[in-house]
């Protein structure tokens, strides 16, 4: 599945949420470590799987900076097709995840996402000539044209719709076609260039299952480096219209009651957050 009004409590949902309210308060994206540093700490990324250590696996290899962690300077390292300081213990992110504390594996993600940045623009793709990193922002830029190329970002929205009121409220929730496992979800979609928010889940809903949507509440957000996605939180409420699945996308969509609830998504995820604040009533 292809990942405006606020009240108080939609506006503070991120700051509710311990895990995620910690990540944040701990971890700060800076372009380099700051003059105290005496701690480090190295996410090695081998193809798309890491492995995490206190030292490089070798200094020579190409590393970006990750950001400072709880005082602790992180960083991306790229390793080599010929090199693996894991021993083969190097994991992907799916399998690493509850395989380490969320603020590392958030941390895993962004290491993927920006050694990867660093693979594939070492020349620049409107003149072909060799790319430096700038001086003061996070961009590669080109020797000769002086185009810019910024870390890859893919916005997408992901809802909650629900119908009905109090012990008879249901949640819209869909299977995709390339899961794994018979879970089921809040549904997903990339933003269109020039598409707000609000417009988007709304489009997306209506594409997926033939569902339409509005009241379209803003929840909160979270990275998601499947491959680059942000994804962007929203409830909704149903205006009409009946399930039709979209058989390209979704296996399956269901309304639920809060007692009838299939399997959903693990305590991570953006979708489960945005579940369980349904299920508290709020």
């Amino acid at each position: 599945m292809n990942p405006r009004q606020c009240g108080s409590h939609y506006r503070q949902w991120s700051m509710r949420d311990r895990s995620m309210r910690d990540h944040a308060l701990h971890f700060v994206p800076t372009m380099g470590p700051m003059p105290e540093t005496r701690q480090h700490k190295y996410f090695h990324v081998l193809g798309t799987s890491v492995w995490v250590d206190e030292t490089p696996g070798d200094p020579s290899w190409d590393s970006v900076f990750l950001g400072m962690q709880e005082g602790v300077a992180c960083w991306g390292v790229d390793v080599p097709s010929d090199g693996d300081p894991s021993d083969g213990a190097a994991l992907d992110l799916y399998s690493l995840f509850g395989r380490m504390g969320e603020g590392d594996w958030f941390l895993a993600g962004r290491a993927v996402q920006l050694v990867d940045w660093m693979r594939s623009h070492r020349f620049c793709g409107r003149c072909g000539s060799p790319t430096r990193l700038a001086d003061s922002e996070r961009a590669y830029v080109c020797t000769e044209c002086r185009f810019s190329v910024f870390p890859r970002l893919a916005p997408a929205v992901i809802a909650l719709v629900t119908r009905g009121d109090g012990d008879d409220e249901e949640a819209l929730l869909a299977q995709g076609v390339n899961w794994r496992g018979e879970m089921y979800s809040c549904l997903a979609g990339f933003v269109e260039p020039g598409e707000r928010l609000e417009a988007a889940v709304v489009r997306e809903i209506q594409e997926e299952v033939g569902i339409v949507c509005d009241d379209v509440r803003y929840v909160g957000s979270q990275p998601w480096p499947f491959p680059h996605s942000l994804m962007i939180g929203f409830r909704a409420r149903y205006v009409g219209g009946d399930i039709q699945c979209d058989p390209t996308e979704i296996a399956d969509a269901k309304w639920f009651r809060r007692d009838q609830l299939p399997n959903i998504p693990p305590h991570i995820s953006i979708a489960r957050h945005i579940i369980d604040q349904w299920l508290a009533g709020e």
